[in-house]
Order: structure tokens, then sequence, then C-alpha cells
């Protein structure tokens, strides 16, 4: 058995809940459990650690919950954490049950709070990326984002029946917060008429003139998927700018929302967390601190924290030019 430079962790999900954060929480409890390192759980993210909200699992503690959306353990913003003296009650708490370190499962808020935790007060954080976003720096994939990505195209597979059936025009928008990733690849896989994301300076113009070509190769309806942080306008407004513009047009708006962070895991995401939740665990027991596990080219990869937060994944500019070709 290999020796470990931690003999006693805490595990905790953070911020947005994306699905296969249970089966990260499952991968880090069990590999815990196989390299006799004890675990206990942390309800609610930060606030339970600082509320004193902690307990012991095991590997049946986290039975049957590879396939659940959410997270067993509960997730919170906490606003008390971002103070000095939140965090000091959390370390408390940490000492009185001798944990060495923290796996903090969640996005770059909850990471943000992992680094200045570690830095105030010592205790080793490593981090998991989970969320639907798909913007933490160093790693091809977060945990969620393939889930959300099959559900928004599932969806607007679904809108593009009515869109057709009526000769309609549909704006979609999808989740992503300042990220366009769901936003692009949920819109190539669809065969959106044209895609609106942040990552790229979009103007009316060439919407419309998107439009008018469409209507030259015979289009009769049309999605156009709008990522929720498109600098443009929101979706009513662009939805009403086209109307004034092609007032002929029958529009629809549909904001698919929060079903894109809900709902069993895919494949890609279970196998995801549980190599991350895996990760995490060997890369304390290996000395790793303040760093994020993620996978590059199929490889488990530690980052430095700082670096996960302040760099972003960027899109893949050849995506955004198939698709423009494929829209035809």
């Amino acid at each position: 058995m290999r020796e470990s430079a931690v003999k006693k962790i805490a595990v905790l999900t953070s911020g947005g809940d994306s699905p296969g954060m249970n089966a990260a929480l499952r991968a880090v409890v069990r590999t815990a459990n196989y390299y006799n390192i004890e675990c206990y759980g942390v309800r609610e993210g930060y606030n339970g650690l600082i509320h004193d909200d902690f307990l012991k699992m095991g590997p049946r503690s986290v039975k049957n919950i590879i396939n659940q959306g959410g997270t067993i353990l509960k997730s919170a913003r906490s606003k008390e954490f971002m103070t000095k003296e939140g965090r000091q009650k959390a370390y408390d708490n940490c000492v009185k049950y001798g944990i060495d370190a923290l796996v903090c499962i969640g996005g770059d808020g909850t990471f943000t709070g992992a680094k200045i935790f570690n830095e105030e007060f010592g205790i080793k954080v490593i981090g998991v990326p989970g969320t639907i976003d798909n913007d933490i720096f160093g790693t091809d994939n977060t945990i969620g984002y393939d889930t959300a990505l099959n559900t928004a195209m599932d969806a607007i597979d679904k809108i593009r029946d009515t869109a057709t059936s009526h000769n309609r025009v549909f704006f979609v928008e999808v989740m992503g917060r300042d990220a366009g990733f769901i936003a692009l690849n949920s819109g190539l896989a669809t065969g959106a008429l044209d895609i609106l994301i942040p990552e790229k300076k979009d103007s009316m113009d060439e919407l419309f003139a998107t439009f008018r070509n469409a209507e030259k190769t015979g289009k009769a309806s049309s999605i156009v998927v709008v990522a929720e942080g498109e600098k443009l306008g929101n979706i009513y407004e662009l939805a009403e700018q086209t109307k004034a513009e092609f007032p002929e047009y029958d529009i629809r708006v549909a904001i698919l929302g929060h079903i894109q962070r809900g709902g069993s895991p895919s494949c890609a995401d279970r196998v995801l967390a549980s190599r991350l939740g895996y990760g995490a665990v060997v890369g304390l027991m290996d000395g790793q601190n303040n760093v994020m596990a993620g996978m590059r080219s199929n490889d488990i990869v530690y980052t430095e924290i700082e670096e996960a937060i302040k760099k972003h994944n960027e899109i893949n500019k050849d995506l955004l030019l198939i698709s423009e070709i494929l829209a035809i």
C-alpha cells in the first residue's frame, strides 16, 4: 500500500450543481477508503465547513449515486466564507476533525475560496472541476458539460420539429454564463442557422444577412442558438429587432434554463468524474496542493488553482467556421 501525505480528508460540493458531481464524490470517498484515508463529507459546501455540518463517509455512503444528477451533499454559495471570520470558523472545524486536506468540487468561485483558505490557514486543497459551463482552464472538459450539451441538443431537436411544422424562427437561449461552449456545440449539432456567443463579435447586420441568405436558399424555418452571456443583447431584444427587420417572420423565443443543470449524467461525465475524483485523492496523497485535477488528452493532469481561475478554455475557431458552412 502506497504512503500518503494525508490521513484524513473532507470533500464538499459548492456553487452551481452539475451532473456528475455525485459520481465524483463517490470516487473520492471510495478511493480514500481504498488507501485507508478517513473521509468526511461536508454538507452545503463552505457553509457546512463553517457550521460544523460534517459526516463520516465510507463506501456504502455513496452507493447508488453514480447515476444521480445534482449532489447528495447539497450545494450553496456561502457569503460568510467570503469573510475572514467565516473562514476562521471553517478552519477551527477542520482542526476539530483533524482534516489534513479538502477536495472541493465546483467551479471558479469554489476554487477561489479554496485557494484563499489554503493561503490563510495552510489546509491542503485540491479542486475538481464541476460545472456545465466548461470554462475552467486546465481540463479538456468539466464535469457536467457533456450532459448539459446533450440536454440542450435534445431540447433544440424537439423545438426544430415545431419550427419546421409552422415555418417559424426560434431563438433558443442556452446556459454557459460568459462562455459559449454549450451554444456553439449544441448549435452545430442541431444545424442552427446562426450561433451567437460572447467569444465572437456579433452584429445585428450580420444576423440579418444570415436570414436573407437563408431565404435565398429556400429555408422556411430557422433556429438561432444564443448563449446567455451574449453581448449583443438578451434573447428577447434580439427577437424584437429581428421581427422589426422581418415583420413577416413568425418568431418565438425559448429559454432552456436550468433543465440543462439537471438529469442523470452521461456516460462520458460519469467516467470523467470517476477519474477526477480518483485523481484528486491520489494527488493529495502524492503531496499535490492548491491545484486542480483535470483531464488533458485523456490523461489526469494537475494545474495550479490560480492558473485554472485566471485563464479560460478557448473556443475552437474551426467549429465556428464549420457551423457557418454547414448552415447553408
